[in-house]
């Protein structure tokens, strides 16, 4: 496996740093651009989130994902019609990539300033190397 590792990283042409930041918003655009549009009602949306972040924790570097709807949105009827289709307003996400030794905590939330679902890069930090035993 760690030759697998040793040739995906051959291909980048960046710092360990920028690549984990890099990776960190594939994960974001992945939530987005895979998730949105789904049906989903109040009966369904624990599923949803869980299906969603363990969706994003099988892919390389994350450690970690944690995915929520704002259920605010739904209907309050409860027929077979009241069902919604998942947009980026509704998600509020929170990723963390670790490449190497650096960790980059992402996160996706609606922004009412701005009337966007936008992406960020929350933190960014570098761990010490250890030493070779």
């Amino acid at each position: 496996m760690r030759d697998r590792e040793k040739l995906a990283a051959s291909k980048f042409s960046c710092s360990e740093r920028e690549r984990a930041v890099f990776e960190a918003g594939i994960k974001m655009a992945t939530i987005y651009h895979q998730f949105v549009g789904v049906p989903v009602s109040r009966e369904t949306v624990s599923g949803l989130e869980t299906a969603i972040s363990e969706a994003i924790c099988v892919q390389p570097y994350v450690s970690s994902a944690c995915v929520r709807i704002d259920r605010s949105v739904f209907p309050s009827d409860k027929d077979r019609y009241s069902y919604i289709s998942l947009t980026g307003d509704m998600i509020d996400a929170v990723v963390t990539v670790a490449v190497g030794c650096t960790e980059v905590v992402s996160e996706m939330r609606y922004d009412r300033d701005l009337k966007y679902p936008l992406m960020f890069v929350s933190s960014v930090k570098t761990k010490e190397k250890r030493p070779q035993e």
